[in-house]
């Protein structure tokens, strides 16, 4: 049987704190906690909420809308950080392997969403063997729009610099800001049946939560 997400990013949460130097975990342990003591934003977008149309290019830099994704039955919109972020890559191939493969029974698109540009998007996909589709939010303008962007604190920022990691080169339009790890389930009239808005980016949906939410729908 398949780890879990969280059981997963426990295991990741360990070799980061044997692998990287002390004072940068200090400052992403500490950016984890002010992000908990702020909790999930209340402009942020809820369960009944209807969403508003949107456009975004996919990985290969094809215009895909959401009219398009929900055109055959419910979508499951996963909103993550970036291909560079372990955690994200993570919840990505688990809802690749466990995931994806209900979802026929469904009628569901699976459809994930980063603020990288559609050439980082492709590399992603290329690296975990996607098969689902994978979006561009240039500057996180659409998770702007749903309550769940934030901008990254300037001692994160330079953290990851440490690391090799500098956002304004990997980020469509040089942006830091950022989406919170987010799971909307969407029906056919685009209204939203299930949130999971995640302050803690090493947390992520449990492939069994949004499962439980498409049987919701029936």
């Amino acid at each position: 049987m398949s780890l879990t997400i969280g059981e997963q990013s426990e295991k990741l949460k360990a070799a980061a704190a044997e692998h990287l130097p002390a004072e940068v975990l200090e400052v992403f342990d500490r950016s984890i906690q002010d992000f908990l003591d702020e909790g999930i934003p209340v402009d942020s977008i809820k369960a009944g909420d209807v969403l508003e149309p949107f456009t975004l290019e996919d990985a290969n830099g094809a215009p895909v809308s959401l009219g398009q994704i929900t055109e055959s039955g419910p979508a499951v919109i996963v909103f993550y950080r970036g291909g560079w972020c372990p955690y994200c890559n993570l919840a990505l191939r688990t809802y690749q392997q466990d995931l994806l493969p209900q979802l026929d029974a469904f009628g569901a698109r699976l459809v994930a969403i980063s603020p990288q540009p559609p050439d980082e998007s492709l590399s992603t996909v290329e690296k975990a063997a996607l098969e689902f589709t994978v979006l561009s939010d240039p500057g996180s303008r659409l998770a702007d729009r749903l309550g769940i962007a934030f901008e990254q604190a300037d001692d994160v920022l330079a953290a990851q610099r440490k690391l090799g990691l500098d956002l304004t080169k990997v980020n469509a339009e040089g942006a830091v800001r950022l989406p919170r790890p987010t799971v909307l389930v969407v029906d056919q009239d685009r209204a939203v049946r299930f949130v999971d808005v995640q302050p803690d980016y090493t947390a992520r949906t449990e492939v069994s939560d949004i499962i439980a939410a498409l049987n919701d729908l029936k």
